[in-house]
């Protein structure tokens, strides 16, 4: 056979070829339309989903109140993510953080205009006091590792005087069960109760070091 002739088949070959396949495709578009419009309706399902249940969760934070005794109650994790919850509440996009090696911070949060809050948690036994040497720490990593405007050390015990004024003194604040009381059962939002001001606040990690 010579090459021309070879040439006519292989052309033949590939038309009918092509023609097959425009067949199949033609008789299978009728169900690749079908498994596109089931796969847009169920991702159309998931994204209002998502959006409910969203919006059921912030209906329910925003209404979150924590009383004394079930805070006293919880275990220390349940203690970090009641605590983020309740920042949610006041407006914070809030994450737990805290596990071992957490340098010091247990909850994370951002909100315009008053910046990145970094939150330790200290739940201790009812009468429990937290001392001097947790507000050093704080202080230590809260603007120079996690970038933080604000730092807060939440506990539902008490503080020690010495922890009380030294937080004063070099910006590191403190809820003790009191405040925590007003925060998380009355509902006062945690930045009205510290009087937090704006981002503009973090050279002062560098000026009080």
């Amino acid at each position: 056979m010579g090459a021309a002739a070879v040439a006519l088949a292989l052309t033949v070959a590939l038309a009918q070829a092509a023609s097959h396949l425009v067949t199949k495709a033609t008789e299978a578009w009728p169900l690749l339309a079908l498994v596109g419009l089931v796969c847009a309706v169920a991702l159309a399902g998931l994204r209002i989903r998502n959006h409910h249940r969203h919006r059921a969760d912030s209906e329910r934070l925003a209404h979150l109140r924590i009383t004394l005794p079930e805070l006293d109650s919880m275990g220390d994790q349940e203690f970090e993510y009641a605590l983020r919850d309740l920042l949610v509440r006041d407006g914070w996009t809030a994450k737990k953080v805290g596990q071992g090696g957490d340098q010091a911070a247990d909850v994370i949060g951002v909100r315009l205009p008053l910046g990145r809050i970094v939150v330790q948690a200290k739940h201790t036994r009812v009468g429990g006091k937290v001392g001097s040497s947790v507000m050093y720490q704080v202080k230590g990593t809260a603007g120079p590792v996690h970038g933080a405007d604000h730092a807060v050390v939440v506990t539902n015990g008490t503080f020690t005087r010495d922890a009380i004024v030294w937080g004063d003194r070099h910006g590191v604040r403190w809820v003790d069960r009191d405040r925590l009381n007003l925060w998380a059962h009355e509902g006062k939002a945690l930045h009205e109760l510290l009087g937090l001001p704006a981002r503009s606040s973090r050279l002062s990690w560098r000026r009080t070091a």
